[in-house]
């Protein structure tokens, strides 16, 4: 099977997003709006949109926020046969908006589906041979399941582009976690992306370009730091160039680093230069797809919530 027709497969955690909103009865309450989200989960949603045959690999719960999880991800054309049906509860995040659009958020995560990973739930991946799979975020850190995450990439390595999205969470896992195993995950995988937030996290004080470097000595050949707004800083093997991003009337910018991903995996997937090592990247294609991850990231950015685009949506840039 050529690499453009192997699917690309996302996994980690669905998260129900809370977002608090004004009480209309003009009472004392707090009334909350949910939507479905998660890091992973928002990453396979935007590819899925984009047109990319995807799977997620997710432990879905049973309860009401499990419901709502797979009714988003039929609607949008994701693939669920690799989910495993788990009877814990789902992970909860309740997030307050500021007047930037950024969202803080307190998590209601213990004893939930999403971290409790085994070998065997994680059989049918390494059968499906993803051309890449794209994981992080807290799926990488949470016992018990970190552990059989980081096997399973070893193991598709060989034949299989590894992406990685720390998505640093510190008020459920200290950063220190994820500096002591971040060298590992460069060893393993072939893309890095994080935000700037990320990298305040991980590498406080440290200029992007000195932790780029940092990462590629380790082993990742791409990396990809997104700077809101200011677009995206690309070091490929230590070449580096900066992308900008269209600028766009935001509501939230909740799921746009995963909508970047998304566009980013799109257009390296369509050009067929997923499916192994990134030992050979044209420099423009690199730029068209780091620019069309900056395109989608911008558009998520103009809805609240993380309601990426449909491919007709870009029709222009698709």
């Amino acid at each position: 099977m050529t690499a453009t027709r192997r699917p690309v497969a996302v996994l980690g955690e669905c998260v129900a997003d809370a977002f608090v909103a004004p009480d209309a009865t003009g009472g004392t309450g707090l009334r909350l709006d949910v939507l479905p989200g998660g890091g992973p989960a928002n990453t396979a949603v935007a590819l899925a949109r984009l047109g990319t045959p995807t799977h997620l690999v997710a432990r879905l719960s049973g309860d009401v926020f499990g419901g709502l999880f797979r009714r988003r991800l039929a609607a949008s054309g994701v693939r669920t046969d690799l989910c495993p049906d788990a009877a814990e509860p789902s992970t909860l995040a309740v997030a307050d908006l500021g007047p930037d659009g950024a969202a803080v958020y307190s998590f209601h995560a213990e004893n939930t589906a999403d971290w409790q990973w085994t070998r065997q739930e994680l059989a049918p991946v390494r059968r499906a041979a993803p051309a890449c799979l794209h994981t992080g975020s807290l799926a990488l850190v949470r016992a018990p399941g970190a552990a059989a995450v980081e096997e399973l990439l070893a193991e598709l390595r060989p034949t299989t582009t590894i992406s990685l999205d720390p998505n640093v969470r510190p008020l459920l896992v200290a950063p220190a976690r994820y500096r002591a195993r971040l060298p590992h995950w460069c060893a393993l995988a072939d893309v890095l992306r994080l935000s700037e937030d990320d990298l305040a996290h991980l590498h406080p004080g440290t200029a992007p370009e000195a932790a780029c470097d940092t990462w590629h000595r380790a082993g990742v050949p791409l990396v990809v730091v997104t700077l809101g707004g200011a677009g995206a800083l690309v070091s490929y093997d230590g070449v580096r160039t900066h992308v900008p991003a269209p600028p766009v009337d935001v509501v939230d910018t909740v799921g746009a680093g995963d909508a970047f991903t998304a566009g980013l995996l799109h257009r390296l997937h369509t050009a067929g230069a997923l499916g192994g090592r990134l030992d050979a990247l044209a420099p423009a294609l690199l730029h068209e797809a780091v620019a069309f991850g900056t395109r989608v990231a911008a558009t998520t950015c103009t809805v609240r919530g993380a309601n990426p685009p449909w491919a007709q949506d870009l029709a222009s840039t698709v």
